[in-house]
């Protein structure tokens, strides 16, 4: 008997085709060597799924619009500017982080996730694609924000990990000002919109755009949220883990 996640890995041809296709189908540009480079990180991460829960999207061609394309949907040439750093806080799987590593090299990405294991799995992918733009950060959003990381990238990215109030205390302090924070949301994110005014202005940041995004092959609703950080960020936060989740700014 298979396990759940114990699924057939597609050829390269396929993938790297249909990758190319779908990117073309979205508005980027990516070149074969991309999308082979995107195939060793589908590949390896379905074999390591076996063992070690990364994802629930295992199909060839979900993972393409739902990880890889859905990842690189915040890419805009002028926010995410060539040699720019980047925290990706709550990576996961690596998402959008490795993605956006990926497609653009010159970008230094910092994967920050409070699971060893998964960091483990995703220097294992930086080391087989040569991704030395990469490096990992292990540790609590809440925690590494008051040490030296505070405000010292250029842009926090972070897809499908709290409620936007709850995130933006997670972020916004990682960011200088007149950085961003980009939030890859899914359907609710006007209501999540909608509950951020205070957490805006304590933090001191503000909804630049919100744009809205369809992905090859699907008519579900999602966007991205450009949020500008626009002065700096009161000391006292982010808060504790129990005082953010109890009291959180809403």
């Amino acid at each position: 008997m298979k396990e759940k996640y114990d699924v057939p890995i597609a050829p390269e041809s396929e993938f790297v085709s249909y990758m190319m296709e779908q990117m073309s189908q979205f508005g980027l540009l990516c070149t074969e060597e991309q999308a082979k480079d995107f195939y060793v990180y589908y590949a390896r991460m379905i074999e390591t799924n076996k063992y070690l829960n990364l994802t629930g999207i295992t199909d060839m061609k979900e993972v393409v619009v739902k990880h890889m394309i859905d990842s690189l949907s915040c890419y805009d040439p002028h926010i995410i500017k060539s040699g720019m750093s980047i925290i990706d806080v709550g990576t996961g799987a690596g998402f959008p982080g490795i993605p956006l590593a990926i497609y653009d090299r010159s970008l230094k990405v910092t994967l920050f996730d409070s699971l060893k294991k998964r960091l483990t799995f995703l220097e294992s992918i930086m080391d087989e694609l040569q991704l030395t733009n990469c490096t990992t950060l292990h540790g609590r959003a809440e925690d590494l924000s008051h040490q030296d990381y505070r405000e010292s990238f250029d842009i926090a990215t972070s897809r499908a990990v709290a409620r936007l109030p709850i995130l933006l205390e997670w972020t916004v302090p990682y960011v200088k000002e007149g950085g961003y924070v980009i939030a890859l949301k899914g359907a609710i994110y006007e209501e999540e919109v909608g509950e951020s005014n205070k957490a805006l202005s304590t933090l001191k940041a503000k909804i630049e755009e919100v744009r809205t995004v369809t992905l090859p092959t699907l008519d579900d609703k999602r966007a991205i949220l450009y949020i500008k950080k626009t002065g700096k960020t009161p000391k006292q936060y982010p808060r504790k883990p129990k005082e953010i989740k109890d009291k959180p700014l809403i």
